[in-house]
């Protein structure tokens, strides 16, 4: 008795220290063998801390209303900035027929902080939309207090109205909409015909009011 257990029990050991050595090589073999990147990349997918997508500025400019934009450039602006042709400066410099011009230079004389004097590029409107968006990551540093807008409708009213109010480059063309789309919403919408029994009763066809 004394030996059968005696050999079961050195059997076992033998069982559990081979297991445990498997077990080692096992690990250091796929710890040098990891891939680099977990998972599959997946074609299309947005990364994780990615933005929302590109805003069309073009057809958001288009749908803009510039007196919207005029009544909230001065309710949110006014306080600082004039926009009328030859306005006085204020506590930050006037606005009128800004677009297009040089960033941080466009009113002579008015004392622009460094970080938008040394920004560069031009007041396109995709800058302006920047801008208006949030002027502290636009250009860090700015001595803008103006916290932002995020509504992009909101910009584009504003920048709209400066457009029309001084002028600047051609407008941006809205995103064109593709054939392949537009014509296979239009088959979409299109009812189908309802085939007619002669002698049926057509005031109420079949699954109206179902």
């Amino acid at each position: 008795m004394n030996d059968r257990f005696n050999t079961a029990a050195g059997w076992l050991l033998f069982a559990g220290i081979v297991g445990l050595g498997l077990s080692s090589v096992s690990s250091r073999f796929f710890a040098t063998h990891a891939p680099e990147e977990g998972g599959y990349p997946i074609e299309g997918a947005i990364e994780e801390g990615g933005g929302e997508e590109a805003l069309d500025i073009g057809t958001l400019l288009a749908n803009a209303d510039p007196a919207v934009g005029e009544a909230a450039a001065t309710a949110r602006c006014g306080t600082c900035h004039t926009f009328n042709q030859g306005g006085a400066t204020g506590q930050g410099p006037n606005l009128y027929a800004i677009m297009g011009t040089t960033i941080g230079a466009h009113a002579p004389g008015f004392a622009y902080s460094d970080a938008l004097a040394s920004h560069g590029g031009n007041w396109t409107y995709e800058n302006m939309f920047a801008w208006l968006e949030s002027p502290r990551s636009f250009a860090p540093g700015t001595k803008m207090s103006f916290a932002g807008l995020s509504s992009p409708e909101d910009r584009a009213n504003i920048i709209r109205f400066m457009y029309e109010n001084g002028g600047g480059p051609a407008l941006p063309e809205p995103a064109p909409i593709e054939e392949a789309e537009a014509a296979a919403g239009d088959e979409a919408d299109t009812p189908e015909a309802e085939e007619i029994v002669p002698g049926a009763d057509q005031t109420n066809p079949v699954g109206e009011g179902a």
